[in-house]
């Protein structure tokens, strides 16, 4: 993110003590952040999830017949210390139970040899029993149990691997989804089309719920989209009951599905995985497994040697720990550090930046990619959010890797450039920036019966558009036609309450922390109404102890919409905001949160945040980035401090 330049209207805190203090936390923040640089000059922080991604590798392990005990009990022993005291389990802490998340986790401690008749499985059970039962749960919760025997496939809704024909202009073809779908959905229509059974050691009996609970049924039947779908559906039930039993199986489907497992070897990644994510990671080696890829295949044993490095094994009080990133995100930790290092007062040819830097050059993507399905005519030239997903660079990381590099000695070198220009191509036909595609909008897909959790497609959000924004501001594009758009873009995106949507984190603090720094660096002025009705909201979403927190229920439930608990992360957001727009209302609510980050850090130099506040799908998954807490409120100290000329 920019640096708030001297031209910004800004009263400069007055108080000595207080200036004094937050030089204290800024201090032991950047010594805490660059005791984490790894030698080779990158930083990783933890990426915690919820315990779905546990308990999906244990039931992938079980299928594959390689689960050993020493996994099934250290990851029992996460699942179990993570469920809430009424029996069930949330996607995040704090919130609320959900189901599917609930019966995952429960066959997981089945599998691990918890008895159905102990207190906490009793619990588990009930609660799934009283919200519907297994029939109540999402698709792909289904298809797992469905795996095991514990649910029919004809009560599946079908996706054909005929669907990897469709061309690139049909609707409902693979690249109508997004990146993270596309890659998950072309092995499951492997999966789902061979339909096959490995029964678990026990039965699932004691889940199922009574006659008239609810269902899983997600459209209702006046809708007329679920109409149409319903009846292709049937079609398509009609179509396999029709190609799956032929012996020897249709060539048409033979065809498809060889096509299929080409277009996902493709794709995997130098270190095993899919995407540098755990879905279609842990459907691609199913799938191919299926089609006959066995255990010691290069292709599955890289899968599976891959899952490794995702995996945290952790000593506890009660025995060893095992839990698995859904993700892993060293590019984005890394430029975040740098620009917070930058804004803690570092010069630009400082060792560890210039170390950090020479990595993140090293990673750059120069190869092909899926998007270039839309931008075929572009020259690739950005980063990914992984080590290793050089098949999907993304707009966010790319905008934030320039932003970075700027403020780093590093020398000749042609990437910054180069992912100038994919920047200026990967915007779309409404002005706007989309994470891994341009143009990815089509909502059809969205109606699909199969669709029934997390985002399937791609459109552009306000939190990447402002970091590409601000991005192409820092190089001097400022007065581009693209930064005019994308301007345009943001101002009607602003809600009507002053703040703005943030799809890539939680959620109106994030959006809002995100956008407003980017129209300032953008040219527009910090008086005109935009940007104060900015202002006047985060002010008025300031919490009695000067920071600032949104529970994630906000997704859902308007009413949350910048109220929650404070965590040092969205505090930072807000800061940022306010600090680029400057005044004197702005520049006294950013002293009282300056003030609640140095009251509240650790001795350290970091924040406690068990808090979840990035996001995957809005309203479904979500993640905790263990060095939010750190790299945000560092920057927001720095830039705090620089404007009354306090920093170092």
């Amino acid at each position: 993110m920019n640096q708030v330049t001297a031209a910004t209207p800004a009263a400069a805190p007055a108080d000595a003590a207080a200036m004094a203090q937050a030089s204290r936390a800024l201090d032991r923040a950047r010594d805490h952040l660059l005791g984490l640089q790894h030698a080779e000059g990158w930083w990783q922080g933890e990426l915690e999830t919820n315990v779905t991604m546990d308990a999906e590798d244990l039931l992938l392990r079980e299928f594959l017949g390689i689960r050993t005990a020493e996994q099934t009990q250290a990851a029992a022993r996460w699942i179990a210390a993570r469920q809430r005291d009424d029996g069930t389990w949330a996607n995040f802490a704090g919130g609320d139970a959900d189901l599917s998340t609930t019966v995952e986790a429960y066959v997981a401690l089945r599998l691990a040899g918890h008895s159905p008749q102990a207190g906490h499985m009793e619990r588990a059970a009930a609660e799934i029993r009283a919200a519907g039962g297994i029939a109540a749960t999402r698709v792909f919760t289904r298809i797992w149990l469905a795996l095991f025997g514990e649910w029919s496939w004809d009560d599946l809704p079908v996706i054909p691997p005929e669907l990897i024909y469709l061309p690139s202009w049909f609707p409902l073809n693979v690249y109508d989804w997004a990146c993270w779908a596309r890659q998950t959905i072309v092995p499951l229509t492997i999966v789902c089309s061979m339909r096959p059974v490995h029964k678990l050691p026990f039965s699932l009996a004691e889940l199922q719920a009574p006659a008239g609970a609810p269902t899983s049924v997600r459209l209702v039947s006046g809708d007329r989209w679920a109409k149409i779908f319903r009846a292709l559906d049937r079609q398509l039930h009609a179509y396999e009951r029709y190609v799956r039993p032929r012996k020897p199986m249709a060539p048409a489907r033979r065809a498809a599905l060889r096509r299929c497992a080409e277009w996902i070897i493709a794709r995997q990644e130098a270190d095993g995985c899919w995407g540098g994510i755990q879905p279609p990671w842990v459907y691609s080696l199913m799938a191919l497994h299926l089609l006959g890829y066995g255990l010691e295949h290069p292709v599955i044993k890289r899968g599976l040697e891959g899952l490794d490095r995702f995996t945290i094994w952790e000593d506890t009080p009660d025995g060893q720990v095992r839990r698995l990133e859904a993700c892993q995100s060293p590019v984005w930790d890394t430029v975040l550090a740098i620009v917070a290092l930058s804004d803690a007062g570092l010069p630009a040819d400082h060792e560890a930046l210039v170390s950090a830097a020479r990595w993140v050059v090293g990673e750059e993507i120069r190869g092909p990619g899926d998007w270039q399905v839309r931008r075929p005519a572009l020259e690739p030239g950005g980063w990914a959010f992984e080590f290793d997903n050089d098949g999907y660079p993304d707009v966010d990381d790319t905008a934030e890797a320039v932003l970075a590099l700027r403020r780093v000695a590093l020398g000749r070198h042609g990437a910054t450039a180069r992912a100038i220009d994919w920047l200026l191509g990967m915007q779309s036909k409404d002005g706007g920036w989309a994470a891994f595609d341009a143009d990815n909008t089509r909502r059809l897909v969205t109606r699909l019966p199969f669709c029934d959790f997390g985002e399937v497609i791609d459109p552009p959000s306000a939190d990447v558009t402002a970091h590409t924004v601000e991005a192409l501001a820092a190089a001097g594009l400022g007065e581009s036609t693209a930064v005019r758009r994308g301007v345009v873009w943001l101002l009607r995106a602003q809600e009507p309450d002053g703040s703005w949507f943030g799809r890539w984190g939680a959620n109106y603090v994030y959006g809002t922390g995100a956008v407003v720094p980017a129209l300032i660096a953008a040219g527009v002025r910090p008086g005109k109404p935009v940007i104060r009705r900015a202002v006047s909201w985060l002010i008025a979403h300031q919490n009695t102890d000067g920071g600032w927190g949104e529970d994630l229920r906000s997704y859902a439930d308007r009413d949350w919409a910048g109220r929650g608990e404070s965590t040092a992360s969205q505090t930072a957001w807000a800061l940022l905001a306010l600090l680029a727009a400057g005044g004197g209302d702005a520049m006294a609510s950013a002293g009282r949160g300056v003030a609640y980050l140095a009251a509240t850090q650790r001795a350290d130099g970091t924040w406690d945040e068990p808090l979840f506040t990035g996001t995957g799908f809005p309203g479904d998954f979500y993640i905790n980035y263990h060095l939010y807490r750190l790299v945000f409120p560092l920057s927001a100290l720095g830039r705090y401090l620089g404007l009354a000329g306090g920093a170092d």
